[in-house]
């Protein structure tokens, strides 16, 4: 099980930035998800949120808050299947202003054949998507945090298998 560390970056405006992945190849299979990914050595889940947020996006400076929720997902990716066991953490971005720009420069070579950018959206634009999003109850669970704040403790979602 592939321990994994994602992020829930939200703006001034709570806009949550997803990013826009695809099987390496195949451009139409595609779907929405957070950054984050596996950890790597000896790190803890919230290095690896902040070095994988920084890898993915350029974005270095936010305020890493508590985990939000926890899953298990397993699901075909680059010719093999990935048992993931995931933690996101809640995250806000510190820069002032209405547009925070992120740079994908540091993408592994990997990341650089199956992701095709990243979107600020809004809870409305993800409650109103027809893409597929990661996790799949995201609009739901964004909703609840932004009326109710960050839950007391992680909440665990539903096992995904695709």
């Amino acid at each position: 099980m592939r321990k994994v560390a994602r992020v829930v970056l939200l703006d001034q405006d709570d806009r949550i930035l997803l990013l826009h992945g695809h099987e390496p190849g195949d451009t139409a299979n595609d779907w929405w998800f957070t950054p984050g990914g596996g950890l790597e050595g000896d790190e803890t889940r919230e290095q690896a949120a902040l070095r994988e947020l920084a890898e993915e996006t350029g974005l270095t400076d936010v305020e890493l808050g508590p985990v939000l929720w926890r899953r298990v997902c397993s699901f075909p990716f680059d010719g093999r299947r990935w048992d993931q066991d995931e933690w996101y953490f809640l995250a806000r971005t510190t820069s002032a202003g209405p547009r925070v720009d992120v740079d994908a420069a540091r993408l592994t070579e990997l990341e650089r054949r199956s992701v095709a950018g990243a979107r600020w959206w809004t809870y409305r634009e993800l409650v109103q998507a027809h893409e597929t999003v990661y996790p799949t109850r995201l609009a739901e669970l964004l909703e609840r945090l932004l009326d109710e704040g960050p839950p007391s403790r992680p909440l665990v979602l539903d096992t995904e298998i695709v």
